[in-house]
């Protein structure tokens, strides 16, 4: 049995018997001038508060979801101009409930909803089509040639005679399954948007676009004004219903889910009051770390306001992690100061023995965290590097609060007499091997042959078994409609409405074929083109396809009485030619005005990860056959093709991230530790997370995409401080000559606590995620819960049992230490009293 030996410093009850010119240069200048310290703080805290409410944005933006360095989407930048309505779009269907599309009264609606959008701000007008828009037209083919015109006729007045005009219209127009449904229920509008609003110059505010949308289309239109009805999430009982998606809407949805995430924001503060102070069993103290940690977030928003950046829906979730990280590091501070008082000790020389106890340890964690958003910065993704960056802030900015404000704070309120005799009634009880003694002796058995082997097969099964699974983690959305949200969410309801009653989604993946000006009407251009657009349409998870060749070949045909013969491609360049012009009223979108880019575009079934792999790889190695100097095929536009280069660039970088992050921590601890056997003791339970972390994601069948590439990174950089607490004591007294079973126990002795402490409330920070409206954050919540949870029961198990063999007895020189080298903290002047201090000199 090991005995557990406390540390403990000088009990100095007096200020008077207390130097204050002892520790190092920080701890003088911060304590010494402890008003001047606490005036800054409140100050600050004030000024950046203000800075957060005036000038902090939610600005989701559809360009920083997409990693502009990226050969396809560079391709799609390059030629956004001639790619017009491929982009950001959002798509509005008005459904009649009580009859078809073909009754005045819907018309009239239909008409109203299309002003509406069509003077909306960030809209691109050219490019709306919908049955009111001049743009949609039919052609047909007669004896004395073609005909055509604006599918809503130039003079409908509502009449039955302009109903059945407008009827063959449509059937004309071959609009069917595209603008209007299969079943003449719904027709839809399109909808593509500016990069930026013309009137102000700045980005497209979605939120207040998807505002617009809910309360001058849904609230009027389905709901009859009735705001309330909307917001219960039902759909209306009116005899019109609207529905909404697209990228903006999504975004509109993410940001209004966000103001019910800060009820979580709340529960998170109470649950950590609630451990907190079933720990201390101190009031003050409990409030002032939960404060500190509010401060924390407050200085973290101030600062990315102040910065310029903006909050948008993927960022909005680090706050919850920085006051979970803070709450635990003002904890280990708290907790340090509390034994002290119980010993009798001052409160302000309590608060600076803790602070010379603990401020490496504490920065040196804060490092291992930053280390794991710093990484993130690596992935070409702006939204990711946004939240690396707010992440970095953040941590930045618990050295203040949760490693200098919170001991200076306690240095004036102090703790509780009885909550500190508590605390140290509970420590002399461990050391007699009673109460958290049991404990810590369970734990030490894994310092044994019998019980580490045990462990070491059980975590390397553990480990075999979630890589074998992990191997089946794929990447992107693995379900139709939007991932981000819930499946029974508004959103997802409507996408699969529009899914179920159109025969084209809204999953379009375009190859760009860039010629010479005039090139894409030569012959061997369009059948280079033809033949793309039928290995396309091989592909189960093609619809169909569209390009300049469906049209030209309509025209030709037109152009000979619809003779069927005629309904192919003609090597006549004239016939080309004139084919083209026709189609540059019909279908503008189909090539650009120089006819120098065209695009061929596939319409998906969805935009699942299989699917856009699948596309992608036809469309490469048909685009890497026919390339030439004379006409280029450039992959890819569309939403599906700009979500299959970011799935690209996730997959790259999952891989890459992970590397860098365990190279990082790797070097990290190597400084720390100063033996490579450690730093392979510390990070084989990281290691082993993140199998089983990616074998959870596969289980409850997330993709690895944009929202949740950066947890396993977090984990990892969060997950490591756990082994910095134990090993850094471990080897502390190991290297005093101390057996491996001595040494682990009294690193859980005077870490083993704070250990499961930091485990359980950053765990209890995040697990009420899970029952969040936005899905994605309800995912991160589990998987981040499961990783500071397995995290910590790593360190504590599997620690000891690889410390049996690779860091054993034999490798450390057993030698009589120095008085002062026997405990886990140096050797100082400072804790000399004053008066000996004196009878010294």
């Amino acid at each position: 049995m090991a005995n557990i030996k406390q540390d403990t410093m000088p009990v100095i009850r007096h200020l008077r018997d207390f130097d204050p010119r002892s520790g190092n240069l920080l701890e003088r200048m911060v304590f010494n001038y402890r008003p001047l310290f606490m005036l800054f703080m409140v100050l600050a805290t004030l000024v950046l508060g203000y800075v957060a409410v005036t000038r902090l944005e939610l600005r989701p933006s559809f360009e920083k979801m997409i990693p502009q360095s990226q050969p396809y989407i560079q391709n799609y930048l390059d030629n956004r101009k001639a790619l017009r309505g491929l982009g950001n779009s959002v798509r509005v269907v008005v459904e009649n409930t009580q009859g078809d599309i073909f009754d005045p009264e819907y018309l009239d609606v239909l008409k109203k909803i299309n002003d509406e959008l069509f003077l909306a701000q960030g809209v691109d007008r050219a490019w709306m089509k919908s049955l009111w828009s001049p743009g949609v037209r039919w052609t047909e083919v007669t004896e004395e040639g073609f005909q055509g015109g604006a599918v809503m006729p130039d003079d409908y007045q509502g009449k039955p005679a302009d109903i059945e005009q407008l009827r063959q219209n449509i059937n004309r127009a071959g609009i069917v399954g595209s603008l209007v449904a299969t079943d003449f229920k719904s027709s839809m509008l399109v909808v593509p948007l500016l990069d930026h609003d013309l009137a102000s110059g700045r980005g497209i505010d979605y939120r207040q676009f998807s505002q617009m949308l809910e309360q001058q289309l849904r609230d009027q239109y389905e709901y009859g004004g009735d705001s309330k009805a909307r917001a219960s999430g039902k759909e209306g009982e009116g005899k019109y219903k609207v529905r909404v998606i697209g990228f903006a809407k999504l975004m509109g949805d993410l940001i209004d889910g966000l103001i019910q995430v800060m009820m979580f924001f709340a529960l998170a503060v109470v649950t950590s009051l609630v451990i907190i102070f079933l720990y201390t069993r101190c009031v003050r103290s409990t409030l002032l770390v939960v404060f500190c940690s509010l401060a924390a977030v407050v200085w973290q928003l101030g600062i990315v306001g102040w910065l310029g950046y903006a909050i948008d829906p993927y960022s909005i979730l680090v706050p919850f992690l920085i006051f979970a990280i803070g709450v635990s590091h003002a904890a280990q501070k708290m907790n340090g100061i509390m034994q002290d008082i119980g010993r009798g000790t001052h409160k302000l020389v309590a608060a600076r023995y803790t602070f010379r106890r603990l401020f490496v340890a504490g920065v040196t964690a804060l490092l291992a965290d930053a280390v794991g958003f710093a990484v993130l910065m690596l992935i070409d993704i702006p939204v990711i590097k946004d939240l690396a960056i707010t992440a970095s802030i953040g941590v930045a900015v618990l050295i203040f609060t949760s490693l200098l404000l919170i001991p200076v704070s306690l240095s004036y309120v102090g703790v509780g007499r009885k909550a500190s005799e508590r605390a140290l009634r509970i420590d002399q009880r461990a050391a007699e091997h009673r109460g958290f003694g049991k404990l810590w002796d369970a734990l030490d058995r894994f310092t044994t042959r019998k019980w580490a082997t045990g462990a070491v097969l059980v975590a390397t099964l553990l480990g075999l078994g979630g890589f074998w699974v992990s191997l089946q983690l794929k990447i992107g959305d693995l379900d139709s409609g939007a991932p981000e949200l819930r499946a029974d969410s508004r959103y997802n309801r409507d996408n699969a409405y529009i899914t179920s009653h159109y025969a084209l989604s809204s999953d379009l993946f375009a190859v760009m074929i860039k010629t010479p000006p005039e090139g894409c009407l030569s012959y061997r251009t369009l059948i280079l083109a033809d033949r793309l657009a039928w290995e396309l349409q091989q592909y189960p998870g093609v619809q169909t396809t569209v390009s300049l060749v469906n049209a030209v070949r309509q025209i030709t045909a037109g152009s000979f009485e619809g003779n069927p013969k005629m309904s192919s491609l003609q090597r006549n360049q004239d016939m080309l030619n004139y084919a083209a012009q026709q189609a540059s009223v019909n279908a503008p979108e189909l090539f650009n005005t120089d006819c120098s880019m065209m695009p061929v575009i596939a319409y998906l079934k969805d935009h699942k990860a299989q699917t856009l792999d699948d596309v992608v790889a036809i469309a490469d190695r048909f685009a890497r056959e026919n390339s030439s100097p004379d006409r280029q095929f450039l992959l890819a536009a569309g939403s599906a093709g700009i979500e299959a280069a970011t799935n690209i660039v996730v997959r790259e970088a999952n891989r890459t991230m992970l590397l860098f992050v365990y190279l990082a921590v790797t070097l990290f601890c190597l400084i720390t530790f100063r033996s490579w056997r450690a730093t392979l003791v510390a990070l084989l339970p990281l290691v082993l997370t993140s199998v089983l972390c990616e074998a959870l994601m596969v289980a409850m069948g997330i993709g690895v995409k944009v929202a949740t590439l950066p947890v396993i990174a977090l984990g990892v950089g969060i997950g490591v401080d756990y082994a910095l607490y134990l090993l850094s004591v471990q080897l502390h007294y190991q290297r005093q000559g101390r057996t491996l079973g001595e040494a682990y126990q009294n690193a859980v002795a005077f870490t083993g606590r704070v250990v499961g402490l930091v485990g359980i409330t950053l765990a209890a920070g995040v697990v009420a995620w899970g029952w969040s409206p936005i899905k994605f954050q309800a995912d991160m919540g589990i998987l981040l819960t499961f990783m500071f949870l397995w995290n910590m029961l790593g360190a504590l198990l599997l620690i000891p049992a690889l410390s049996y063999f690779l860091l054993p007895d034999k490798r450390f020189v057993a030698a009589a230490p120095a008085p002062c080298e026997a405990e886990p903290q140096p050797c100082d002047s400072a804790q000399v009293p004053r008066a000996q201090a004196r009878a010294q000199a």
